[in-house]
């Protein structure tokens, strides 16, 4: 008989590993091991070897004081065991060990292995199914269904994920998406407000329900945002290209701004506004949780296509008046610099 696994009966307390007192209810074993399996889950911690090792030890106490039976065994084993330790074979040394401990617990006389315990409906368990297939066989710890593939205790349903395409406006206010979900029922979504393009909605609890009276999984619903004909998105700025005239950069001028879904607002253009200068309307962005953004204006001096004789006449004026300036000055040399 294997002395290993049988040695941690002694060695480790498995009430204080989850934390509860000794006279626990099962109720509150179920509750303690529930709530640490979700913390240490390898699935909530993937790459915390730290977490892994922790719910395996969790899983083993769960498995060993959550079944009330066991518990029992396991209480009885530990109080006549005292600080004893197993041996691994008879006889010598070996004597008085785990044999003697069983055959005076449950009186079955220290026989084979494969002996059934008294005193147990159709004689009890199988202790060399309890200790060396518990631990190590096919169903128990190491087996399928045991920690080696996280399977112990209760499993969180799976996820639903879905898509939802949203209008600009739609993804800055917030909208209500219905979505149609297995089984024919329709689920309703309320998308917060400020949502982004590829960010991921959970709606906790409704997804598909556990396999074995764990929590229901959740609901993923990922924003997909459409673009506007405008307005773009800088966090919680919006921004925006406004064409403006030539004469209205040159001396300035106050113009109409269009705000996303709300009344026009009046911004000043500066005399010699250059195009590409970006002006600040504070407070005309996205109202989010975290502050209220501006809306930030692009100015885009146009250039018209066709002239009139009368506007290409004044445009020849014009360049004779300023016929000393050059815009490109030094700009040769500076292309030169090191």
């Amino acid at each position: 008989m294997n002395s290993g696994p049988q040695n941690e009966w002694f060695e480790k307390d498995y009430y204080k590993t989850l934390g509860v007192s000794k006279d626990a209810s099962d109720a509150e074993i179920k509750k303690a091991y529930r709530k640490l399996a979700r913390k240490y889950h390898p699935d909530a911690n993937p790459g915390n070897a730290e977490a892994e090792e922790k719910f395996k030890e969790i899983s083993a106490a769960n498995s060993v004081i959550g079944d009330p039976e066991t518990r029992k065994q396991y209480d009885q084993v530990r109080a006549m065991g005292g600080g004893a330790r197993f041996q691994a074979g008879a006889g010598g040394a070996g004597a008085g060990g785990f044999e003697d401990i069983f055959s005076g617990l449950f009186n079955t006389g220290g026989t084979g292995a494969r002996t059934r315990v008294g005193g147990y409906p159709g004689g009890g368990p199988d202790l060399s199914d309890l200790f060396g297939g518990g631990f190590g066989g096919g169903g128990g710890f190491g087996g399928a269904g045991g920690f080696g593939g996280y399977q112990q205790g209760p499993q969180k349903g799976g996820d639903i994920r879905s898509k939802a395409r949203l209008s600009f406006t739609e993804a800055i206010e917030g909208a209500t998406v219905k979505l149609n979900m297995p089984g024919g029922k329709p689920l309703t979504v309320r998308t917060p407000a400020g949502v982004k393009d590829g960010q991921e909605v959970r709606v906790r609890g409704k997804g598909k329900p556990s396999p074995n009276g764990g929590q229901p999984g959740d609901v993923i619903l990922t924003v997909e945002v459409a673009p506007h004909s405008v307005f773009t998105r800088d966090g919680n700025n919006l921004r925006m290209t406004l064409p403006v005239t030539f004469p209205e950069a040159a001396l300035g001028t106050q113009v109409s701004v269009p705000t996303l879904g709300g009344q026009p607002v009046t911004m000043k253009i500066p005399a010699g506004t250059p195009s590409g200068r970006t002006l600040r309307l504070r407070g005309r962005g996205i109202d989010a949780k975290s502050g209220k953004g501006d809306l930030l204006v692009t100015v885009e001096v146009t250039v018209p296509r066709n002239l009139s004789a009368e506007a290409k006449k004044a445009v020849e004026d014009f360049a004779a008046a300023t016929a000393g300036e050059d815009p490109r000055e030094g700009l040769q040399r500076r292309a030169g610099e090191a």
